[in-house]
């Protein structure tokens, strides 16, 4: 069975081109130490829940934009080796990112149902 990184966040919607600037660099990054797919998806049917949502565990403001991001790796050893790789390469400087941090979720998923 495959593992998968997953992470959640919330991007200023006036700050969208340099999200997926980034996240195209991310993306070239990843696949290039060997990941086995990467995937940054936009908020398109998100409600915002009366106890749990999307927007309510990222603390989105009404001016931004929920993203879900996944990465997929052969097994956790496959993932730790990558992502050795990854942060050696993406040496970033937090204040540069186009998004708070702080309310980022982000973890890693060994998966047990997979087609």
């Amino acid at each position: 069975m495959s593992y998968v990184d997953g992470y959640v966040l919330a991007v200023p919607k006036d700050r969208l081109d340099d999200y997926k600037k980034m996240a195209e660099q991310g993306r070239d990054c990843w696949m290039k130490h060997g990941a086995l797919s990467y995937v940054e998806a936009l908020a398109d049917d998100v409600p915002y829940g009366e106890l749990t949502s999307f927007p309510r565990a990222v603390q989105a403001k009404d001016d931004e934009v929920v993203i879900f991001s996944f990465a997929t790796y052969r097994d956790r050893a496959h993932r730790d080796e990558v992502m050795a790789k990854v942060m050696e390469d993406m040496k970033m400087n937090p204040e540069d990112m186009p998004f708070d941090g702080k309310r980022m979720i982000w973890g890693g998923f060994k998966a047990f149902v997979q087609a």
